[in-house]
């Protein structure tokens, strides 16, 4: 669920702007999950420009304060959202930890980095939601540990059937800043794309799973 129609169409113009969405329909990206995929959302690159980050950052704060109040803790999802995770912290002035895909290999084979107690109430900040599977992972993990996750809150989300669906079973809360559907619209109007890319776009967005096959 995206949480504003203003706060969406303002992400979306910003990860324009720095180039953080990137085309390439005649040499697919593939992904983690095998997926091909003519778009590429890099979040991380927000961390490289302080105005936008501070945006970021700052509005999902408010965000979280509005859907949770004050939790006890947030968590950020290893790696692309821990500096945005911390930036959200910073601004409520909240302990922040971090969870990794799985626990190390060495040392206290930790796989959540930081002070968490059983029973605290925790958010968990994301950068980008596909099929929300390492999402939803680093939510098992924090809920073994015997936190209580309030839900998550992510910049961005191609609002595939199937992350609605995983999010749905896991019984867990999901709200982003924006969604595809935003940065297309966006993406249009500023003629950051053109008609022809428009179309595959859309097109892979019908059956992303299949594209390209």
């Amino acid at each position: 669920m995206v949480l504003e129609k203003d706060s969406a169409k303002k992400t979306a113009e910003l990860l324009l702007q720095i180039n953080a969405i990137k085309l390439r329909p005649e040499n697919p990206f593939t992904w983690a999950s095998g997926w091909k995929s003519p778009i590429y959302c890099d979040n991380r690159i927000i961390l490289s420009h302080p105005t936008i980050r501070s945006y970021v950052g700052k509005t999902m704060a408010k965000q979280v304060e509005s859907l949770y109040g004050k939790p006890d803790v947030i968590a950020g999802v290893a790696t692309g959202a821990i500096g945005i995770g911390i930036l959200v912290a910073e601004a409520l002035d909240l302990p922040f930890v971090y969870v990794r895909p799985e626990p190390k290999s060495h040392g206290r084979q930790n796989q959540i980095e930081g002070s968490l107690q059983t029973g605290q109430s925790v958010v968990v900040i994301e950068d980008l939601i596909s099929t929300g599977k390492s999402s939803l992972n680093a939510v098992r993990a924090l809920q073994e540990a015997g936190a209580n996750v309030l839900g998550m809150l992510a910049i961005f989300t191609y609002n595939f059937e199937t992350a609605v669906e995983n999010f749905k079973q896991a019984k867990v809360q999901l709200h982003t800043l924006s969604d595809y559907q935003s940065l297309i619209q966006q993406a249009a109007a500023t003629n950051y794309v053109e008609s022809g890319q428009l179309e595959t776009l859309s097109e892979w967005r019908r059956n992303p799973q299949q594209w390209k096959k």
